[in-house]
């Protein structure tokens, strides 16, 4: 699943190619994906006729932001946007196409179809779900180590599935979480108030820090992401633990281990994340 880093750079990519194109016409042609409102022809009949001012993000979300509407989506598993001409042929997986006045279409390709769109007056974004009850952003200044810390002190779970709860904090996935607790030294299993001030300061610090690297890197390519226009991330060549079990650590060279926490995938470096 695309996390922070991939969709902020999805985000900046598009915002090369789609800002100001009023929407012409649109084909949805799987009916699931479009969730607010709940009827296809009028999603595509508030649309139609509206300009593409902005892009934003909140956590996994991207935000266009139009004339009169905010589209929220979220791309799932395996959701992608591509800019192309209207000659270009339509891809297999293709779910919906936005035709703009230029000529040029965004087109929406998601194999699992797990995707969601939901259209909203522009304003009230973060009064209907699903952005409503999102925790902070790891960029936004509310993720402050005070609201980190008071989070993490009422709740007995393990660290790492605090860390996943988008209603803690937005945007972190399976990838970021772990190379988070493997910067800052914390192993996954740890219970969340068990932490000290000092680790969770870690945390939260290595939480933002990791995730501007990734930002910076365009990305992880993991199985079949890519950005806006099929380009790849490179941010697996910093990975230190995702990924790399029974390989050694970069820092200590000890066998990375892999693991299962809440049900996730957990990689781990026993010698420098003690449990």
């Amino acid at each position: 699943m695309p996390e922070l880093p991939e969709v902020e750079t999805i985000k900046n990519t598009l915002k090369r190619f789609v800002l100001d194109k009023k929407i012409e016409d649109i084909s949805v042609f799987w009916g699931n994906i479009i969730k607010e409102p709940d009827d296809v022809e009028q999603f595509k009949h508030i649309l139609m006729g509206q300009t593409i001012h902005n892009i934003n993000r909140k956590g996994k979300f991207l935000l266009f932001e139009m004339d009169d509407y905010t589209m929220i989506s979220h791309l799932r598993m395996e959701g992608k946007y591509s800019v192309v001409s209207k000659e270009e042929p339509v891809k297999k997986h293709t779910h919906v196409i936005f035709r703009f006045t230029s000529g040029e279409e965004l087109r929406y390709n998601d194999v699992r179809k797990f995707g969601t769109m939901h259209v909203v007056p522009k304003g009230e974004e973060f009064l209907h779900k699903p952005l409503n009850q999102l925790g902070p952003d790891p960029f936004d200044n509310s993720f402050t180590f005070d609201y980190f810390y008071e989070k993490l002190r009422k709740t007995n779970r393990v660290i790492k599935s605090v860390l996943l709860d988008q209603y803690v904090v937005a945007g972190l996935g399976n990838i970021y979480v772990d190379e988070t607790l493997f910067r800052a030294g914390v192993h996954p299993l740890k219970k969340a108030n068990k932490l000290t001030k000092k680790e969770v300061k870690k945390v939260q610090e290595q939480a933002i820090l990791t995730l501007k690297e990734a930002v910076a890197q365009g990305g992880t390519t993991i199985r079949s992401y890519v950005n806006g226009q099929g380009e790849m991330g490179m941010f697996q060549q910093e990975l230190f633990v995702y990924g790399q079990e029974n390989q050694g650590c970069k820092n200590c060279g000890k066998l990375i281990i892999k693991m299962k926490v809440g049900g996730r995938g957990t990689h781990v470096c026993p010698s420098c994340q003690k449990q």
